[in-house]
């Protein structure tokens, strides 16, 4: 069992090695997009279940809020990203161009998350609650993976 800080990072580093395998695969290859389609359902569930697990304990107090506001803020602003780039060709320059904003600002997001919020959570969440909210997260996680795999099939009726 690990707490809500190593779930997170752990997440985040795979997230990092999906970036790298999309950057360094050319065009619409199948490593390309096997890796975009693990990337772009785990960001969305690793999103949604961070903001309802973590951020809504930092906004529940006072001196948190402006944090937790702009880590949710650049979650919106990934999220369009992503949605831009499932319109695209995977294998037009523009694809990979809007790909690079996307991977540039989902990194500072992370570093952001795991240098600033995490040490501003530690003084916010008790030690003896921190694995209690890494399996919330994991739990969480896991029903908005399930969410997006039943919105993809719905997709796919159509």
């Amino acid at each position: 069992m690990s707490d809500i800080y190593s779930s997170l990072k752990s997440d985040h580093d795979r997230h990092r090695s999906l970036l790298d395998t999309i950057e360094n695969t050319e065009g619409a290859s199948e490593a390309r997009k096997s890796a975009w389609q693990e990337f772009y359902r785990d960001v969305k569930a690793h999103g949604a279940a961070e903001e309802e697990t973590f951020y809504s304990k930092l906004i529940a107090k006072t001196w948190g809020q402006d944090s937790a506001r702009h880590s949710v803020h650049e979650h919106q602003q990934i999220d369009d990203l992503l949605e831009e780039l499932r319109e695209m060709d995977m294998s037009q320059g523009a694809w990979l161009q809007k790909f690079k904003t996307l991977r540039h600002d989902y990194e500072h997001h992370i570093d952001e998350e795991e240098d600033e919020v995490f040490s501003r959570a530690r003084e916010v969440i008790p030690e003896e609650e921190i694995e209690g909210y890494g399996k919330r997260f994991r739990d969480r996680k896991a029903q908005e993976l399930e969410i997006i795999g039943e919105k993809r099939e719905d997709s796919l009726e159509d």
